[in-house]
């Protein structure tokens, strides 16, 4: 007996092939009779191959054949035949031959599919997701899903080359805070307790460094309770890695090494190597962000000291209020229109308006230059240096207000003057991070990453008497404007830890209760180590020319957490809630 019902798949006949026999299998992609000749392309992930059915085929064959439908699943028989010269299809890579059918099984039939598989065609997400499985079909969708394969092949040879040990973490922990909720489940033998599932391995893969595993990497499955958008699911998949007696350099360069090899290996696509450096401090002056898209140029400039000491009140009114004037200088031809588009565009965004120069031969022109003398115009030109046709425009703000419209209002004129090249790929290292932050509603001081970051050992001294001066030993990996990757040398000493917790108003006891198990045991020889996470969707996204990650997800979410596909969450019996011993929401008293 055969061990498969086909001798080739559909994208591997060719010319060098003709006059022998073949069986193939798959899904019939389109139908086609021509004055008496039938002509079906059949679909495997492979490829297409056309078949011929001739009316001089045996007397049942042909009328079988004019019975299939699109979608429908068949085997054919028959001999591989070269096409005439002007009948070669040079698109795909069967182009050169035709299957003459000889036997025609159905292996099933199809109903009408909701919408059209062809590559070209443009179909309701909502559509997509109820009919996933039909979606997958199409070859753009298996391509993404051959290259995340070959890419997490890459990962995990490259990894294990350097020494790494694939060690998979609990699904099942302790709820601990992390950033975003958890989703919890209860537990039928302990009633009235919960596990949580794992917004990250991040406690466990610490605890490995202090087993003294070394080096440790997981392709690991997150999960987060969180609002969803195009690059987030409830569900996702990190690269995790750990290292003892390593600094920021190693990591680094590993990580490097790793996606150069992930993104040759999976898509043949080259990366330039070392990655660009900025440390966050940089990043916020020149680019308003911490994730910088550096495909392109357009620095910003901070001109608040010259804006202060002009006569035009807005500026002066900001200012005055702690704020700060940024500038951006594209040269481009910007139209009256285009100017109020880009104004509302900034408005959208939050601010309260947009003010412009235009940079000429006779100097700057504008509504607004009569508020600037000539020595403050002559300063704005020297601080900015903008070209000859460049227009200066400025947002006036609040810090963080200002640096956020600004940042958003480069990424549009990027968009807008088709300064951005697709195919590009622009990593950044932004390092050195603020290690708090101040919370404006609870009036308190806060970590601004995970708190078990290391500070810088120079900023020690200002822990407790002004914390937000410390910057930690933090990283993040942005690609295209997009963090990919987050990671820190950890704080591997349970006094520096205690000193942490203690500036965010966290005490002994209630870190105890949190996360006793790890404080224990840092007691026990826990070595120096640090880690980084990079979110592998969110790479073979970007891979692939996608900012949304549900396109490399075989069974996504929608924005609002549920499946279209199988109408989960969804309620359970009542014997199940009978023996994890909860109440319906019915079952609860309105207060």
């Amino acid at each position: 007996m055969e061990k498969t019902l086909r001798t080739h798949t559909c994208g591997e006949l060719t010319a060098a092939k003709a006059g022998s026999a073949a069986t193939l299998t798959g899904w019939v992609h389109t139908r086609r009779d021509h004055g008496g000749i039938i002509f079906i392309d059949i679909r495997d992930r492979y490829g297409f191959t056309q078949v011929v059915f001739e009316p001089a085929a045996a007397s049942n064959l042909f009328s079988e054949a004019e019975a299939i439908r699109r979608e429908w699943v068949v085997q054919v028989s028959g001999k591989v035949r070269k096409r005439d010269a002007s009948m070669v299809n040079s698109k795909i890579s069967t182009g050169e031959i035709e299957l003459v059918a000889e036997k025609l099984i159905i292996l099933n039939k199809s109903e009408v599919p909701p919408f059209s598989l062809d590559e070209w065609s443009e179909t309701n997400e909502t559509l997509r997701l109820k009919y996933r499985y039909i979606d997958l079909r199409r070859h753009e969708m298996q391509r993404h899903f051959i290259i995340r394969h070959k890419a997490s092949i890459a990962v995990r040879n490259f990894l294990s080359g350097e020494g790494f040990l694939e060690i998979e973490t609990p699904m099942l922990v302790r709820s601990t805070p992390e950033g975003a909720r958890d989703f919890v489940v209860p537990s039928r033998m302990n009633p009235g307790t919960f596990y949580a599932l794992p917004q990250s391995p991040q406690l466990y893969k610490q605890l490995l460094m202090v087993s003294g595993m070394d080096r440790y990497f997981q392709i690991a499955r997150c999960m987060r309770d969180e609002d969803l958008r195009a690059d987030r699911q409830p569900e996702f998949t990190q690269i995790d890695i750990e290292a003892s007696f390593i600094n920021e350099e190693f990591i680094y360069d590993t990580v490097e090494r790793m996606l150069s090899k992930m993104f040759k290996d999976a898509a043949d696509i080259s990366i330039a190597a070392p990655f660009t450096h900025l440390t966050h401090a940089e990043a916020m002056a020149k680019y308003g962000c911490d994730k910088p898209d550096l495909r392109f140029d357009l620095p910003l400039t901070d001109v608040t000291d010259i804006a202060k000491a002009s006569d035009f009140s807005v500026f002066k009114a900001v200012t005055e209020k702690g704020g700060i004037v940024k500038c951006i200088a594209p040269k481009h031809d910007f139209s009256k229109g285009d100017l109020e588009d880009l104004i509302a565009f900034c408005q959208s965004n939050g601010a309260k308006g947009m003010a412009w120069m235009r940079v000429t031969d006779n100097g700057l022109e504008s509504n607004i230059v009569k508020y600037f003398n000539a020595d403050i115009q002559k300063k704005l030109l020297d601080a900015v240096k903008p070209e000859i046709g460049a227009t200066l425009m400025f947002i006036a703000d609040k810090p963080k207000a200002c640096n956020d419209i600004i940042s958003r209002l480069r990424n549009e004129l990027g968009k807008r003057m088709g300064l951005i090249k697709a195919d590009k790929f622009a990593f950044c290292w932004v390092t050195d991070f603020p290690m708090f932050e101040y919370d404006e509603k609870d009036k308190s001081i806060v970590a601004a990453h995970h708190i078990f970051t290391a500070p810088n050992s120079n900023h020690l001294d200002f822990l407790e008497t002004e914390p937000l001066k410390v910057t930690a030993r933090s990283y993040d990996l942005v690609l295209n404007g997009i963090e990919v990757a987050s990671g820190s040398i950890r704080i591997h000493d349970s006094e520096m830890q205690k000193r942490v917790l203690k500036v965010i108003g966290v005490s002994e006891e209630e870190a105890s209760k949190k996360f006793g198990f790890l404080l224990e045991a840092f007691k026990f020889g826990a070595p120096p180590h640090g880690g980084i996470a990079p979110g592998f969707d969110r790479l073979i996204a970007l891979m692939c020319g996608f900012n949304d990650i549900r396109e490399v997800i075989a069974f996504p979410k929608t924005q609002s957490g549920t499946s279209l596909l199988d109408g989960c969450p969804s309620e359970i019996d009542a014997i199940q809630m009978r023996d994890l011993k909860l109440k319906s929401l019915a079952q609860i008293p309105t207060p």
